[in-house]
């Protein structure tokens, strides 16, 4: 069965563009959309398949043929056609992550009139590229993403691209497990610390006791046993193999180059749950872009990478050797490889694992004395009183390695090493200058809270069945502060539209459709809500959206707020 989308008529398009103000867009988009035949076309089918990661053989599931899917690289103002057919026994959808598009063409299931693509239904999806960038795409659909359903989008710009490079490839980070993603998490909501295999230990007490003191320390293990939560506990999930572009630690993906050339590498984080810490030891890497959108050069030698980030790095590798593209999951159990080489068959140096992470009191913006916990749910470990700081900054075998013994301090603790430069949110600013300087129409806080005793997470307490949209008039200029009240991070995700980052940078604040918010921080973001519908707002730690953080944006006309 093939099914199109529903799209407006021509004279209801009008009427609903005058009320936005978007008249004249809407007409020309429009009339493309309805009698001019597309630039691009491609059929992709969404099917089970086998995974075969250093050897070991799991079920997944592939968008047209292949793990990761296949990289669509398109041209800034083509009009594209996907269809998309699913041969799976349950429905299934396809986000185009950071793209601006048409609401129903969006591909989330219960938002803009789509819903999702039935089996055996066929499902087009049509929409002209409004940018230039590095994208990917997914699944929105249950748990899908976490078993393969992910790939890249690169789409060169209309003019002269401002990134000079003599060579281009495609660095797509993402974990995976043999286990069903449904049994993942009826595991969480059985016990909030499954998979947490880092838990402190009478050794790290004596240890960190003969560095800090005996009082000090035992203060904090008390306090943190008041709060019934774990100073380990950075990522819900562990046992994933990690990989790059399809392929594990020792089935390694090489991206070949010469010496002496301009390297672009597209980072991609398309995890399911796992923050990355990316280097590539002996070579500095230079960002100019992040989420797609250029940003102004910064020399890095590394950089923390939420889910569904992503960021472009230049590197120049003079010597005729190998070397390693290296991602660490905070919680170190494990890592993804890949190897830059001038030939096949090479191999870079694998680094020595960087210490895990403990957070501390200052994390839960909270210092070690005279805490006051009388605002806190002692019942459960819930998340939903704790204090919050100002503005955060963002900073083994067969990815199966245990935990480093050794362990860092604090969130924002990478283990850089001394004179090294760790890419910090401050960094970025746009290439290009901020072009809506109105100051915010009204502030909308979100307030990322939880309960980790029964596995539940929401916004400002609710659960997304439970919550309130979040309301906006066409044109209007707003404010959203995300206030981190839990101990994980939480990359959180608008569909779109994109935030603009309020780091300092005024006049160039970077553009971004995911900003990674650290625990018990806040993060301030602008957004112009230039795009009419009902759009998802959620964190893309899969089973936290899944387990209700999320909320529908909606851009109203401006008619309907009057």
């Amino acid at each position: 069965m093939h099914r199109e989308p529903h799209t407006l008529s021509r004279r209801a398009a009008l009427r609903l563009a005058a009320a936005a103000g978007l008249a004249g867009v809407v007409t020309a988009h429009a009339g493309r959309h309805a009698f001019a035949a597309a630039d691009r076309a491609l059929d992709l089918a969404v099917e089970r398949t086998r995974i075969t990661i250093d050897g070991e053989t799991t079920r997944a599931i592939a968008i047209g043929g292949s793990i990761p899917a296949p990289t669509l690289r398109w041209r800034e103002g083509e009009e594209v056609v996907v269809r998309v057919t699913n041969r799976l026994d349950e429905p299934t959808s396809i986000h185009w992550h950071g793209l601006l598009l048409e609401g129903v063409m969006d591909g989330a299931p219960g938002f803009n009139g789509f819903a999702p693509i039935m089996p055996g239904e066929t499902y087009t999806y049509r929409f002209v590229l409004r940018q230039a960038g590095t994208y990917w795409y997914h699944s929105h659909s249950a748990g899908q993403e976490q078993e393969g359903m992910y790939g890249a989008i690169v789409i060169e710009p209309a003019g002269r691209d401002p990134v000079r490079a003599d060579r281009d490839h495609v660095v797509l980070l993402s974990d995976h497990t043999a286990e069903a993603p449904a049994a993942v998490l009826r595991k969480l909501r059985i016990s909030e610390g499954y998979y947490n295999n880092g838990r402190r230990t009478l050794v790290d007490f004596f240890r960190d006791a003969e560095r800090d003191g005996f009082s000090a320390t035992l203060r904090d293990r008390l306090a943190w046993g008041k709060m019934r939560m774990d100073a380990t506990d950075l990522a819900d999930v562990t046992g994933y193999r990690f990989l790059v572009n399809g392929k594990g630690v020792r089935d390694h993906w090489t991206g070949l180059f010469r010496p002496g050339e301009r390297v672009r590498l597209r980072i991609i984080n398309g995890s399911a749950m796992s923050i990355f810490d990316v280097r590539i030891p002996g070579l500095a890497m230079t960002v100019v872009a992040a989420d797609g959108q250029d940003v102004m050069p910064v020399r890095v030698d590394e950089f923390r990478i939420g889910v569904g980030e992503t960021y472009d790095v230049i590197v120049l590798a003079r010597e005729d050797r190998a070397y390693t593209v290296f991602a660490e999951p905070i919680d170190r159990s494990g890592y993804a490889r890949a190897t830059l080489a001038p030939r096949e068959g090479m191999a870079g140096e694998i680094p020595e694992q960087r210490p895990r992470t403990v957070l501390t009191m200052a994390d839960m913006g909270m210092d070690h004395g005279g805490m006051d916990h009388g605002d806190m749910d002692h019942g459960g470990s819930d998340h939903a009183a704790m204090g919050h700081g100002a503005h955060g900054a963002h900073g083994g075998s067969a990815g199966h390695a245990d935990p480093a013994p050794a362990r860092a301090v604090g969130w924002a603790d990478a283990a850089t090493p001394p004179g090294a430069k760790a890419l910090a949110y401050d960094d970025l600013q746009s290439l290009t200058r901020t072009a809506d300087l109105r100051e915010p129409a009204h502030v909308i806080d979100l307030r990322l809270t939880g309960m980790m005793s029964r596995y539940v997470w929401t916004l400002n307490g609710r659960a997304f069945d439970d919550g309130e949209p979040i309301r906006v008039a066409y044109g209007d200029r707003v404010r959203i502060r995300f206030i981190n009240t839990t101990m994980m991070a939480h990359p959180m995700h608008l569909h779109g539209m994109f935030m603009e980052l309020e780091n300092g940078r005024t006049g160039r604040l970077p553009r971004k459709h995911v900003v990674l918010v650290p625990p018990g921080r806040t993060l301030s973001v602008l957004v112009t809500a230039n795009e009419p519908g009902e759009w998802p707002l959620h964190c893309h730690l899969l089973y936290h959206m899944a387990s209700g953080m999320m909320a529908r944006f909606v851009v109203e006309p401006r008619a309907a707020r009057l």
